[in-house]
């Protein structure tokens, strides 16, 4: 190698390895201080792309898991009412089953007429408050409500409604019925236990509703939590690994430093030649 004052060929050298040593140093450091070794596309743009892709799939199922959670409680909510008024059906049987007794007084007939009309009243009451985000799946306002399903909006879980008001399919009990008298008691106990059993047939669709909502919910959980192992796998530094690079560097900076100062003091030695 030529002694030359103009060009120094081992501090280009020393230099150009000492600026990568600092580049794949400052690498690390970013690596380290973002937990990511794919922190953009110019890291590596074909694994950046997926990692984003599933990213937005898991947002998406955030959404979906929002709408999931919503049914769960109107399913929830439609349930307990449900309950109550199958509790409030099986009082009523017992008021028009003692109203039928013919020994009774007429005072105790009208007791027990304004017990049963009372109950009534408190039916249609647990109808119309079952209301959970603006929606009541018991009072018929509506038929069914759909919820999103699947990530991309194209799959949907149906929640049907049970329509326990008063009078209806289900509960057959008009709002106007009465105990006054042995006939409209034995025609009331009809209707009764006609109401229980289609309520409690309501019940167990309501239920059914709500287990397959769970069901689903918990897999869209188990799907998300997969998705963001996938996109960690992908985009995740390795941080130990990082670490014991980290070390390596830094010495081969401190070393590079060293030869780059030991190759700057090389034309220092064409000065002895013409002493």
């Amino acid at each position: 190698m030529a002694l030359s004052v103009h060009t120094n060929e081992a501090a280009l050298i020393a230099l150009q390895n000492l600026n990568k040593t600092t580049m794949d140093l400052g690498e690390v450091q970013n690596r380290i201080s973002t937990g990511l070794k794919i922190n953009n596309a110019r890291d590596n743009a074909a694994v950046w792309a997926i990692a984003q892709g599933q990213r937005a799939d898991i947002g998406s199922l955030g959404a979906v898991k929002m709408s999931l959670d919503r049914a769960k409680s109107i399913a929830d909510v439609s349930a307990t009412a449900g309950s109550t008024i199958s509790d409030l059906l099986v009082q009523i049987k017992e008021k028009v089953v003692a109203a039928m007794d013919p020994s009774i007084d007429a005072a105790s007939r009208t007791a027990l007429d304004s017990d049963f009309k009372s109950i009534l009243r408190q039916i249609t009451q647990v109808v119309s408050n079952a209301n959970f985000d603006g929606a009541n799946m018991i009072n018929g306002s509506v038929s069914q409500i759909k919820f999103i399903a699947n990530a991309d909006a194209t799959g949907f879980i149906t929640l049907s409604s049970q329509n326990l008001s008063l009078g209806g399919a289900i509960i057959t009990i008009p709002a106007t019925a009465s105990l006054g008298t042995i006939t409209f008691a034995t025609a009331v106990l009809a209707q009764v236990s006609t109401s229980i059993g289609n309520t409690n047939q309501a019940l167990g669709n309501l239920g059914s509703q709500s287990k397959q909502l769970a069901n689903h919910a918990e897999f869209v959980s188990k799907l998300t939590d997969q998705l963001t192992a996938g996109v960690g796998n992908l985009v995740d530094a390795d941080l130990a690994k990082e670490s014991a690079r980290l070390q390596a560097l830094q010495v081969q900076q401190q070393l590079g430093t060293q030869a780059l100062s030991i190759a700057n003091q090389a034309p220092q030695v064409i000065l002895a030649l013409f002493k």
